[in-house]
């Protein structure tokens, strides 16, 4: 039996050939996948809006708004935890967005 060359069950050159480009393929549109979740924004809220967080996709906190209401004097504990309770909601939403938008690359890391 002559040696026809390829990879045991990969049935020759042009089939690892057209892994490569499908792989190739994948690593492209994964990078621009995590190139939008750098630009793309979410806002978490709390307090009924009183407190809002917005953050990239990749949780990079962008900026924080806290209406004026929100603030008492008295009670600076109460403002603190609608701070950490708005950015775990905005953490919640940027899960959500990183998963739709990279869950379709299975987890992988290339």
């Amino acid at each position: 039996m002559a040696y026809r060359g390829g990879f045991g069950g990969f049935g020759g050159g042009n089939q690892m050939q057209n892994l490569m480009k499908q792989a190739q393929k994948m690593q492209e549109e994964m990078q621009k996948a995590q190139a939008e979740l750098e630009e793309l924004e979410v806002e978490g809220s709390a307090g009924g809006g009183l407190v809002k967080v917005t953050m990239t996709a990749k949780k990079v906190v962008t900026s924080i708004n806290i209406d004026a209401n929100a603030v008492d004097m008295d009670d600076l504990t109460m403002l603190e935890d609608l701070i950490v309770a708005a950015l775990n909601d905005g953490y919640s939403k940027a899960d959500e967005v990183y998963n739709e938008k990279m869950g379709a690359f299975g987890g992988l890391g290339l």
